[in-house]
């Protein structure tokens, strides 16, 4: 028998209650996200060195939010997919838990790679502009390679929204057309950095960003269906285990 807590004890009371605060949870990922990314876009010229150190010493607490707001998206990220993997699990618990590990495996290597963000400042601030490219470099890899994980999450996660019948079956499916999205963008990333900043060149990104857009908001708005929800957790370990 599992041992209850807080947060079962709610999801078993109120399942649109704890979809609602996982949304809510990944809003807190878009925003803090989305936060770091328009820093960086701003601060970082790519292929220009010394236009960004100069832009790193004249904004270096914007600099500085920015890699807390790297730090938070992922903090919020793995309590989302606490959250999601509790709420999911009826639907599948070794899919919900293969879900999880992928996150727990991201997580760590993208906020040490803000060493690099960090590394680069301080080049910035000695004067060594050689470093300030070689850091963001290194940077830019490691969160390319982060985000392999990133595409990967996507596909336990799409396929327990397909297979709950709580939540729609349309999300389930963007889900898993958009998990490959990260990782072409590793792909070019890697070998054609050129292409890598154009969205476009990459049309799988464009469904990843809607399809987790269109989860965290229908758990923030609409939460799930609970009688299904229930229907489902009151199956049992074996059902949720076959999925």
């Amino acid at each position: 028998m599992e041992r209850a807590t807080p947060s079962s004890a709610l999801l078993r009371s109120s399942p649109s209650l704890h979809a609602r605060v996982a949304g809510l949870v990944g809003l807190l990922v878009l925003a803090s996200g989305t936060f770091a990314r328009v820093v960086g876009s701003r601060l970082v010229v790519h292929g220009d060195t010394a236009a960004t150190a100069a832009n790193l010493l004249a904004s270096e607490l914007l600099y500085r939010l920015g890699m807390l707001g790297s730090l938070a998206m992922m903090i919020a990220w793995l309590f989302y997919a606490l959250l999601l993997r509790s709420l999911l699990r009826p639907a599948g618990r070794a899919l919900a838990s293969t879900m999880l590990a992928l996150v727990l495996a991201a997580v760590p290597l993208y906020m040490l790679n803000q060493a690099h963000a960090y590394g680069a400042l301080l080049s910035a601030t000695s004067g060594a502009l050689d470093r300030v490219g070689l850091y963001l470099e290194l940077q830019r890899f490691g969160a390319l390679s982060a985000g392999i994980f990133f595409g990967l999450w996507l596909v336990p996660l799409g396929l327990l929204v397909l297979r709950s019948g709580f939540l729609p079956k349309t999300i389930g499916i963007l889900l898993l057309v958009g998990s490959p999205g990260y990782l072409i963008l590793f792909v070019q990333g890697f070998l054609v950095p050129e292409s890598e900043p154009t969205l476009w060149s990459n049309p799988f990104l464009a469904v990843t960003h809607l399809a987790e857009l269109s989860l965290l908001l229908w758990l923030l708005v609409r939460g799930v269906n609970v009688d299904r929800w229930e229907e489902r957790a009151a199956a049992g370990p074996v059902a949720a285990a076959l999925g």
